[in-house]
């Protein structure tokens, strides 16, 4: 469990360096053989780009790192569920595991919305939820509320 927290907390670290940037704090971190691969964190605002999610950024840079689209063997922590595209570049990368943070009550596809995974895709990486879920949890909430104008994000960190 110590390792699982560990990288969720490089996670986490993105997801902050995200909410610095005006993004909404998601980060992410892929993990092969006990190192981590590949780092990202959304950049939507900052790039302008829809795409611009944490899952794909560190797909991007693992799949360079290891020079193949095949992420066998890895495993994915994000701060925060995936989304329908997110949960769609796990799947097509072939990723192991995701362990996710917080909940996304809107769009998440790992089981608030619905899970992508049990789908009759090629693949089906295992799903957990955690380590540090209420603390990706906060996080988000604090940047909210920030935003709603009540405090600013980092003010209780």
């Amino acid at each position: 469990m110590e390792d699982h927290v560990y990288y969720m907390k490089e996670a986490l670290a993105l997801a902050r360096q995200a909410a610095a940037e005006g993004d909404v704090p998601v980060g992410c971190v892929i993990v092969r053989d006990g190192e981590i691969i590949g780092r990202g964190r959304n950049r939507r605002e900052e790039r302008g780009d829809a795409t611009a999610h944490a899952e794909l950024e560190a797909i991007r840079e693992a799949c360079g790192r290891v020079g193949s689209w095949r992420l066998s063997g890895c495993t994915l922590y994000v701060t925060l569920e995936p989304c329908p595209m997110c949960a769609g570049g796990i799947i097509n990368a072939r990723i192991d595991t995701v362990r996710y943070g917080a909940r996304e009550e809107k769009s998440g596809c790992c089981a608030s919305v619905l899970n992508l995974f049990e789908e009759r895709f090629n693949h089906r990486p295992r799903i957990y939820q955690g380590p540090l879920a209420e603390e990706c949890r906060q996080l988000l909430q604090e940047f909210f509320e920030g935003l709603r104008g009540k405090t600013h994000w980092n003010e209780k960190i």
